[in-house]
């Protein structure tokens, strides 16, 4: 699933909670990777509202590996 804001982070996040937690890590780790590479080519870009979207998705991620691993 690709992410292109916060919603569809949200989005993919309530998607992948139906599967074992190992498997939404996996899901959750792929998205942020794919992100930080939006936020580099942002960054070369100057795109600042995209860099600064790509920053809001990636802690809406964060944030969900966060719960999971603390479960």
């Amino acid at each position: 699933m690709n992410i292109n804001n916060e919603d569809q982070a949200r989005e993919a996040i309530a998607l992948w909670q139906t599967d074992p937690p190992r498997a939404q890590l996996k899901n959750l780790r792929f998205a942020l990777e794919s992100l930080e590479l939006s936020q580099m080519y942002y960054e070369q870009k100057g795109n600042a509202a995209g860099v600064t979207r790509a920053d809001a998705c990636m802690a809406i991620i964060a944030a969900r590996i966060a719960e999971i691993d603390t479960e």
